[in-house]
This record gives structure tokens, C-alpha cells and sequence, in this order.
């Protein structure tokens, strides 16, 4: 999940964790609130059932009068007196049926409250000089509840809208959160191994985002600093063997040019020449893998048409190795022109196949050995497919690390520089490298480079 949608869905389920506990909230006041101001509506009419009924004199005739003028009605309001003797013993009549807790509340803290499926109980206690009377109102409050549900469609309502808001205020403020981070991301994809010389806008400030960037230039000097000194490295070391090794070359040459040698003499220099010109093509390999885009500028770009690249490497294969038979497919390119180019140095691409396409031939026996291409999600695929000795499964996930061979070409010439060299040219353009390879069966190789735009 990207770091957008985690900071999207980390506010989202904070907002809405909020919004639940405030909703609720409101609610659970409000209606504590009617609870309360009907209880306490109840107990007025408790102390006028009261005066009524356990002081009956003209003032609670007239007090009874204004009362049912003026009072408030009450829906299914009912009005118990009960009389009770010693408060502890709890030996009365139970006028309604009610928890004993109720009762028990009423004698020992004078007054009870309960309610049940809107229909709410109050109960009070009233000591006189006549005795002990408990009396208890009830009534049910359907306004009330009334209120409370046309509340809760309110706060479902608000809760509903408050929510979508909320999701979008997550999406606008992960968005402005992770901007910096984006262009950040942006710049970075653009520099490759080709251009190291780039470097990331500094930003303004001092938070984590500008310290990040610092901590990617920095990254990115200490890394064009080991290319440089690696590829100057191979570059002169190359550049100053290559030199003594021509002047060994000719002395050789010259030496075996003279008649009057002995056949040791001989057969030892030829021994020397042979290995001389083994170390030259080493050394070419290295100066050729250390060239192949580290050194901070972009090669000698171009668009180049894949169909032509392959009818060139192959002819040059030829060249080298007469007896190799290869057949191109090209059946399964498509009709539209534009698509069969791609940009790219074209002789590193060369190159690069031709060593594959050279390989095929040589651990084939000059077996037939088939190229073919396509076009797949816009990216140019080119197949060679050889019947030769494959590579043992364990060891092919080291084909492409410098000097390694496989076990089962001991029989065959080489340095194991090819294949090293061929993946950093298909790197540099963009490109990959796949391989799929049987012992004793054949090998095929993959190659995907970029369509041009």
C-alpha cells in the first residue's frame, strides 16, 4: 500500500473513530437530559399527589384545581399512595409491580427512579405525624422519545456526511503531505547510472523532506565517486597493459618469423602468443564493461530499427563463426513501422546480442539456433533459442557475474566477460535479460528493450 493511501486511511479511521465517540456522546447527553427533566416532572407531581392526598385541607383543594387547570398533562399518568409501617420491615402493599430494588431505594434514600419501555416510575417517601406513605407516580413520555429518535435520524445524517468529508479532507491532506515525496520520487527515477551527475533541488527548510534530500545528494556524490574511480581504474589500468602486451606481441611475432629456431624455442612462444592474445581479449572485455555508461554522460543516442540490428548482428556472427547455421522469424512483428524502433547505442546493442547470438552458436555446435522478435506491452522482445548444452540450473543465476562459467564448459573457449558485459549494455538501456535453459537441452534468452516514443 502506498505511503498516500496509509496516511488517506490512518486520518480517515481517526476522523471516524472521532466522529462515533462525539455523535455518541451528544446523544447520551441529550437524552440523559429528557431522562433527568422528567423525573424531575414527576417528582412535582409526586409532592402534589402528596399534598393531596396525605394533607387534605382547603390549600391542596385550591393547589389540586390551578394543578389540573394549568399543568401540563401527562400521558398515561397514574398517581399510588401506599401507607407503610416501620420503614425497615418492608411489609406493605405492593401497588404496582415493581423491582424490589425500587421499593428498597424509595425507603432507604427516600426516593426511587426507574423506567422501563418509556414508561418512567417515580417514587418518593413522606414521613408525617399520621405515619409513613410512599407514593409513586407514573407516566410514559412519547414526545420525548419522539425527540430522541428524530435526533438519532439527525446524527446518523450528520455522521454520514461528516464521514465523506472526512475522506476527502484525508485524501486532500495525504495528497499535500506526500507531494514533496512524490517530486522527490520523480527526480530520483530519472537518474540512472548514465546520468550520475545529476543531483536532486534542494529544498527550503529544515524538515525530514529536505534533510531526505540532502541524504540523496549526498548518496549520490559518494556513488558517482566509486564509478568514476572504478572506471578510470580499468580505463588506464586497460589503456597501459594493452600497451606492453602489443610490444610482447610483436616480439613473439618477430621471434617466430626467424628460421634458424629450435622447436622448443618455437613451441613455447607460440605457447606465450596464445596466452597474450587471451590476456588482450580479456582486457578489451574489461575496458568494454567498464564503458558501458559510468561515466556520468549519456552515450551517442539514436533510434534504432530492431529488424536492422538483428539482420547486422547476425551477419557479423557469421563473419566470426562461418559453420553457424541461424534462421530469423521476424513473422510476429507487427505491421505498423513505429513500433520496431528503439533508442539506444547502437553499437553497444550490437555488441550485446552478438555476444548472445555467439554463444548460442558456440555451445550449440553450430547447431541450427533461432532468432525471433515480437512486440509485448509495448516493449521490443527478441528470442534466441540454441539446441546446445545448456546450463545446469544451479549455476544459472551466476551467468551474468564476471568471469564465471558454467561447469559444463570446460571443452569450449572463454572468459566469462560477455554475458557481464552484455547485461550492463541492456541495463543502461532500460532493458532486461531473461533465460530459460535445460542441461543437455538447449538454452533460450530473452531480451527486452523499450519501444521508442
Amino acid at each position: 500500500m502506498k505511503l498516500q493511501n496509509k496516511l488517506t486511511l490512518l486520518f480517515f479511521s481517526i476522523g471516524t473513530i472521532g466522529l462515533i465517540l462525539f455523535h455518541m456522546a451528544i446523544f447520551f447527553f441529550v437524552s440523559e437530559f429528557n431522562y433527568d427533566d422528567f423525573f424531575k416532572r414527576l417528582q412535582a407531581r409526586a409532592k402534589l399527589a402528596a399534598e393531596i392526598n396525605i394533607y387534605p385541607n382547603e390549600k391542596s383543594a385550591a393547589s389540586q384545581e390551578m394543578w389540573g387547570r394549568y399543568a401540563e398533562k401527562m400521558e398515561d399518568e397514574q398517581d399510588f399512595v401506599v401507607k407503610v409501617g416501620h420503614p425497615d420491615l418492608m411489609r406493605f402493599k405492593r401497588p404496582i409491580s415493581l423491582p424490589d430494588q425500587f421499593y428498597k431505594d424509595i425507603i432507604s434514600k427516600g426516593n426511587a427512579r426507574y423506567n422501563k419501555d418509556n414508561q418512567f416510575y417515580f417514587g418518593q417517601l413522606f414521613k408525617t405525624i399520621k405515619g409513613n406513605y410512599i407514593v409513586i407516580v407514573t407516566a410514559s413520555d412519547p414526545y420525548g422519545f419522539h425527540e430522541l429518535e428524530k435526533l438519532r435520524k439527525v446524527l446518523l445524517v450528520v455522521f454520514a456526511i461528516s464521514v465523506l468529508l472526512t475522506y476527502l479532507g484525508g485524501k486532500l491532506f495525504s495528497h499535500y503531505s506526500v507531494k514533496p515525496l512524490r517530486a522527490v520520487i520523480t527526480k530520483v527515477k530519472n537518474i540512472s547510472a548514465n546520468n550520475l551527475h545529476l543531483r536532486l533541488e534542494e529544498l527550503k527548510g529544515n524538515d525530514e523532506m529536505g534533510e531526505l534530500v540532502l541524504t540523496f545528494n549526498d548518496m549520490l556524490n559518494r556513488l558517482e565517486t566509486a564509478f568514476s574511480t572504478q572506471n578510470n581504474f580499468v580505463s588506464n589500468a586497460s589503456h597501459e597493459l594493452k600497451t606492453p602486451l602489443t610490444i610482447i606481441t610483436g616480439e613473439l611475432e618477430l621471434m617466430l618469423g626467424q628460421k634458424n629456431i629450435s622447436p622448443e624455442i618455437e613451441a613455447s612462444a607460440k605457447t606465450i602468443l596464445a596466452h597474450t592474445d587471451r590476456l588482450g581479449h580479456i582486457i578489451t572485455s574489461l575496458l568494454g564493461l567498464a564503458q558501458t555508461g559510468f561515466d556520468g554522460k549519456k552515450q551517442n543516442w539514436q533510434r534504432i530499427r530492431v529488424d536492422e540490428l538483428i539482420f547486422a548482428v547476425v551477419e557479423s556472427v557469421k563473419k566470426i563463426v562461418p559453420e553457424s547455421v541461424i534462421k530469423v522469424d521476424f513473422a510476429s512483428l507487427p505491421s505498423d513501422e513505429a513500433q520496431l524502433y528503439t533508442e539506444g547505442n547502437y553499437n553497444l546493442l550490437q555488441l550485446a546480442l552478438s555476444n548472445i547470438l555467439g554463444n548460442a552458436c558456440k555451445y550449440s555446435s553450430n547447431q541450427l539456433v533461432e532468432v525471433s522478435a515480437r512486440i509485448e506491452n509495448q516493449r521490443i522482445l527478441i528470442v534466441i533459442i540454441d539446441q546446445g548444452i545448456g546450463i545446469p540450473e544451479n549455476e544459472q543465476q551466476h551467468i551474468f557475474e564476471p568471469f564465471f562459467r558454467a561447469s559444463n564448459t570446460h571443452d569450449f573457449e572463454g572468459h566469462g566477460i560477455g554475458l557481464p558485459l552484455t547485461l550492463n549494455i541492456i541495463r543502461l538501456h532500460k532493458g532486461s535479460i531473461g533465460i530459460r535453459s535445460q542441461e543437455k537441452i538447449g538454452t533460450e534468452m530473452q531480451i527486452m528493450l523499450p519501444v521508442s516514443n
